[in-house]
């Protein structure tokens, strides 16, 4: 028997203690809104906007890597309302030259995602209470 097999007899292995990180919305309890707000930014307000409303149509910037599932249940939890669609929208950001050179616009007009959500027949959101 050498020095090293001797060693590695008989060691118990400890065990490891289980985390279990929440990767989804399905494992975060409805109480806590913490994701919610990493995927909604904030409701797009314009004039095309507010007439949607009228067909039950609500729009709001999301980050990018947000995905259609993610902000059905998202908006479920955050206004309590049942979700029909969601559709997403990428816009692009716009082009700005100065004399020859060219470049993006900056600001917050830079480019960004939207989604613009269908709601169920009875259910409303109030976005700017009055």
């Amino acid at each position: 028997m050498s020095l090293f097999s001797k060693l590695k007899k008989n060691k118990p292995e400890k065990a490891k203690p289980e985390v279990k990180a929440a990767k989804s919305i399905k494992a975060i309890d409805k109480t806590k809104n913490a994701y919610v707000y990493q995927v909604i930014k904030e409701p797009h307000i314009t004039e095309k906007a507010g007439l949607l409303t009228e067909q039950n149509k609500y729009v709001f910037k999301v980050y990018p890597k947000a995905n259609k599932i993610e902000v059905k249940k998202a908006i479920e939890i955050l206004y309590g309302v049942k979700v029909e669609k969601v559709h997403m929208v990428h816009t692009a950001p716009k082009k700005r030259r100065l004399g020859r050179h060219q470049g993006w616009r900056h600001g917050l007009k830079k480019g960004f995602k939207k989604t613009i959500v269908t709601l169920k027949k009875g259910d409303k959101i109030e976005l700017l209470p009055r």
